[in-house]
């Protein structure tokens, strides 16, 4: 049993047909039909408009959510930054302790790959 593949409409498109739908001069099944689309995408566009049409006149909102997601990320990245210059001074401290007590230093990949 194959899963169909749901198909992708381009943002141009939809606003196309949820504005003609809006004009009430044809019904739903009508503009689905000559869309070629099921009637149900085109409720669910619908409703997804007048959920965030207010977003057409205060952009700033819509760019807030968005604004706070990048900021996360960059925090993230910081850390991740942070945490990976302290593993490798703790990685070059072994290594010269290894030196010191004449053990064999590994090198490379090939050592994580030997204690896998």
């Amino acid at each position: 049993m194959s899963r169909r593949k749901m198909k992708k409409y381009p943002s141009s498109f939809k606003a196309r047909v949820v504005l003609e739908t809006l004009k009430n001069e044809k019904t739903l099944s009508q503009i689905a039909s000559e869309a070629r689309i099921d009637p149900k995408n085109i409720q669910n566009w619908k409703k997804e408009l007048l959920e965030n049409i207010e977003l057409v006149f205060d952009k700033e909102k819509a760019v807030t959510g968005y604004k706070e997601q990048v900021r996360e990320k960059e925090r993230q990245i910081d850390a991740l930054y942070k945490q990976n210059g302290k593993l490798n001074l703790m990685l070059e401290w072994a290594k010269k302790k290894s030196k010191e007590y004449g053990l064999p230093v590994p090198q490379g990949d090939s050592y994580l790959e030997q204690i896998s």
